[in-house]
């Protein structure tokens, strides 16, 4: 059974950080890219930063450039999401999502498409208070 699990959201201050975690199980990790998506109340969802398992290469949406780092334990098929420098514009919910290959990850993340991907998971809501 493919499973992906987004953990780690949570309430935080602006400027403040935060660490998701997406654990992945069922599918060849090493084969995929593993992109985090958000969707905040009344907005479209949106891709957010994106990593190539196969050769750790990574994309992310400009507003969050600087700030987001995406990385990966391939020991624990796990992708991480570092947050830092938190802005009221980040809260939304965050979930994770994978499809098979890496020529999507390479694109701007305004051409990733969620419904595209092979595998969702569930969502973590990160709530950045003023």
């Amino acid at each position: 059974e493919v499973q992906l699990q987004a953990s780690g959201g949570g309430l935080v201050q602006a400027g403040g950080s935060l660490r998701l975690s997406c654990a992945a199980s069922g599918f060849a990790f090493d084969e995929y890219a593993i992109g985090w998506f958000r969707q905040a109340p009344g907005k479209e969802r949106e891709g957010v930063s994106c990593i190539s398992i196969w050769d750790d290469s990574t994309s992310n949406l400009d507003s969050v450039k600087g700030r987001f780092t995406i990385s990966t334990d391939n020991t624990k098929n796990t992708v991480f999401l570092q947050m830092n420098t938190l802005k009221l514009e980040d809260t939304a919910v965050y979930s994770c999502a994978a499809r098979y290959g890496s020529a999507w990850c390479l694109l701007p993340a305004a051409e990733w498409d969620y419904y595209d991907m092979d595998y969702w998971g569930k969502g973590t809501q990160v709530t950045v208070s003023s």
